[in-house]
């Protein structure tokens, strides 16, 4: 009896999952379009950071190097 009880319980993790998947459910097909693209977008943005950083460090150590 012990047993049957504890395979029907839900750690709080699963219970979580399963009602996040029930939202994801709900939603549309553009609306979920538009969210995995708002989240690509967010990765490519801080891609293009690091780049944009990287290259002003490297001005920033040439004009350094050029003028002392």
């Amino acid at each position: 009896m012990g047993r049957k009880d504890a395979s029907t319980a839900r750690t709080p993790v699963d219970q979580y999952r399963k009602q996040i998947g029930k939202q994801d459910y709900k939603k549309t097909r553009p609306m979920l379009r538009a969210t995995r693209l708002k989240a690509e977008a967010k990765k490519t943005a801080l891609g293009v950071k690091v780049d944009i950083y990287l290259i002003a460090y490297t001005a920033f150590v040439y004009m350094l190097s050029f003028f002392s």
